[in-house]
């Protein structure tokens, strides 16, 4: 679990995560796009890739691989987790 909230730390991984969010099964050259259109987030293909990496360790992206193109999901089932570890207390009457 220690790897889903590293993953989270980072602003440009929760952008990441936003994007495909709104629209999944985005390749590489179209986050990095919308990225820069979007959040102001001028980075290197490279560096989008290093988070992308750290996503899919965490088990909140995954990738597949289509011809020349990888396509990148969000997997939301980490997040349901999180919130599964600490339930919500029933309040006082």
């Amino acid at each position: 679990m220690a790897d889903i909230y590293k993953a989270l730390a980072d602003g440009t991984r929760r952008a990441l995560l936003d994007e495909l969010v709104e629209r999944d099964e985005q390749t590489l050259f179209e986050l990095c796009s919308r990225l820069a259109l979007k959040h102001d987030l001028t980075l290197t293909r490279q560096a989008v890739s290093q988070h992308l990496d750290i996503l899919e360790a965490a088990g909140l992206v995954e990738a597949e691989r289509r011809g020349r193109y990888k396509f990148h999901t969000i997997d939301t089932r980490p997040l349901a987790e999180i919130a599964e570890r600490w339930p919500t207390r029933k309040a006082d009457a």
